[in-house]
């Protein structure tokens, strides 16, 4: 049984004819017939009673038309819904990030894209790097954004954007009007710190063990669970932290804060996408991907 055949079934049982039937299929006569006969053979019974000037529905057919109207129907409607997918009219997709992409990054994306693709509605989860990775192995999302790579066999983790990590602290800090001090010299402040899943802390990690110094080391001020809280912290004069320099725009800018180079410590990173490699490319991902990919949006909204 397949559409074609149904479709055919139920013009000859609503005008009575084969020949009015394929005339409105843009077929010939003995195509409809062949498929009504298909679809007889398919089922084991015969569908209409064929008279001299008219055919009508047997009892078996009279049972098939409801249902295969219906199926019609229910087809129809899908082909519409998948034309909406295809043509980005509709959609649903989850996005999970860290926290610097998404308190600082993604709202602003996803509302440019918002404006161009209306009907797509998008849910964004914010957790620590850590958790994204396993949202993504578990297919709980449908992209992921970190900001510390994130290993692991089913998982695709490709650089997005460059970030650059800054050492902040208070105006009134004796290393504020420094300008700039020896990565040794973090040893002799509480340093102020996100928590251990944070992809902002994993980097800090790696980098100062690149110039042989240990987290472990430098005096714990205060350890908070968002960047907000660490800025906010700094601010008030609790310590000095190293945070993304996207968290930290504002901030500077009002000079809240200040920021103060760290000889000999690299705090350039990448931020990434995290995929499952064996997952579905749906419609509205891939406009999403691209869309977030594109250099020309990228430059004109965050960097």
């Amino acid at each position: 049984m397949n559409l074609k055949q149904l479709e055919a079934f139920l013009l000859v049982a609503e005008l009575q004819s084969f020949t009015k039937a394929a005339r409105q299929l843009y077929m010939s006569q003995p195509a409809v017939s062949f498929q009504i006969k298909a679809l007889e053979e398919d089922l084991q019974v015969a569908l209409f009673q064929r008279g001299d000037k008219k055919v009508i529905l047997t009892e078996a057919g009279r049972l098939l038309y409801p249902e295969a109207k219906q199926m019609l129907k229910h087809y129809q409607k899908i082909k519409v819904g998948l034309d909406d997918l295809r043509d980005l009219k509709k959609g649903h997709l989850v996005v999970g990030a860290s926290t610097i992409p998404g308190e600082y990054l993604l709202p602003l994306l996803i509302g440019k894209f918002k404006e161009k693709y209306p009907g797509i509605k998008i849910t964004l989860k914010v957790s620590g790097s850590g958790q994204v990775g396993q949202w993504v192995r578990e297919r709980e999302i449908d992209l992921g954004i970190t900001g510390a790579f994130i290993e692991g066999e089913s998982l695709e983790c490709r650089p997005w954007i460059d970030d650059q990590l800054v050492l902040i602290v208070n105006p009134s800090h004796r290393w504020a009007s420094l300008g700039a001090v020896q990565a040794s010299e973090l040893k002799n402040e509480p340093m102020i710190m996100r928590e251990h899943d944070s992809g902002t802390r994993r980097t800090i990690e790696k980098k100062l063990k690149e110039c042989n110094l240990s987290l472990e080391k430098i005096p714990q001020g205060m350890e908070l669970g968002s960047t907000r809280a660490v800025i906010t912290a700094v601010e008030a004069g609790l310590g000095v932290s190293i945070v993304s320099r996207y968290a930290a725009r504002e901030a500077l800018e009002l000079g809240r804060v200040k920021e103060v180079q760290v000889t000999g410590l690299n705090m350039n990173r990448s931020l990434y996408q995290v995929r499952h490699k064996q997952g579905i490319e749906g419609f509205a991902i891939r406009a999403f991907t691209e869309f977030i990919n594109d250099r020309n949006v990228l430059e004109r909204f965050l960097l």
